[in-house]
């Protein structure tokens, strides 16, 4: 099993930092990044389920055919983001988890190699968001 911690770390670290933020930095930039992030992890979560779920049906690998488009987190307010990466953050970790379970392509990246990259765009993201 993946061990997801490190992203699951650095997510609710970039979380608390958020909801312990004061208005005006979060109306300056914070919050805006921070729903960037959420958005992309959400989106990158949905991308694996997408591919687990097409898997399971048999379809080859990288087809979804049917697949929904993918759901983007909505624009709730600036009091709020810190929840919002919470949620996308831990979803990645859960969709990765499953995903290194499940046999995979030979060409499908390695999922210890997209949990490297989350935890750096969610450590990016907060260097920006906090600078």
């Amino acid at each position: 099993m993946l061990d997801t911690s490190p992203l699951t770390l650095v997510v609710e670290r970039f979380a608390d930092r958020l909801r312990a933020t004061p208005q005006s930095r979060l109306q300056r930039g914070a919050a805006a990044e921070a729903l960037e992030l959420a958005r992309e992890l959400a989106v990158r979560a949905q991308r694996l389920e997408s591919a687990a779920s097409a898997a399971e049906a048999g379809a080859a690998p990288g087809a979804a055919p049917g697949a929904a488009p993918a759901r983007v987190v909505p624009d709730a307010g600036i009091f709020v983001v810190g929840d919002q990466v919470a949620v996308a953050g831990l979803d990645l970790a859960e969709a990765l988890r499953a995903t290194a379970a499940a046999p995979a392509p030979d060409d499908a990246k390695a999922p210890s190699a997209m949990l490297d990259e989350a935890v750096r765009l969610v450590e990016q993201a907060e260097i920006r968001a906090m600078r």
